[in-house]
């Protein structure tokens, strides 16, 4: 069993899993427990160690080669758990005509157990489109808040 000494370990051993479509390399972050639930974006939650592994395996099968870049994360942790939410932006390696960076937001909870850190949730969510910033109309003094 792979020991990560810090959940930020763990983390990066989970998208690096990811990029090279890795089953194995991937289960070895989560936990071995029926408690653990991963939730893809757009789909159902999964919840067992065996829903889990087998959502990962119809992903990893049938997936192109991607890269995915791991931003803006904010991490609040304590002595037994690790809480990371991260914007994925996933590029497909293999060019297609309208292929574009899909972005996600993620949150990944970690849980320190004997063997070090993993991985206890995945909740992946589409990303919203940036948000528009309004034209502010001509001549009109800005509004006060407070």
């Amino acid at each position: 069993m792979k020991i990560f000494p810090t959940a930020q370990d763990a983390e990066n051993a989970f998208y690096e899993a990811l990029e090279r479509a890795d089953l194995e390399a991937m289960m070895a972050v989560w936990a071995e427990d029926e408690e653990v639930v991963c939730v893809h974006p757009g789909g159902p939650r999964l919840a067992g160690q065996e829903a889990v592994r087998e959502s990962w395996a119809q992903i990893l099968s049938g997936s192109p080669q991607f890269r995915v870049h791991v931003s803006r994360q904010v991490a609040v942790s304590g002595m037994m758990f690790a809480v990371h939410n991260v914007i994925e932006t996933f590029a497909m390696l293999v060019e297609r005509g309208d292929a574009r960076p899909l972005p996600a937001v993620a949150t990944n909870v970690y849980l320190r157990i004997g063997a070090g850190w993993r991985m206890v949730v995945h909740h992946a969510s589409p990303a919203p489109p940036p948000a528009a910033t309004p034209e502010a109309p001509r001549n009109t003094p800005p509004q006060m808040l407070h």
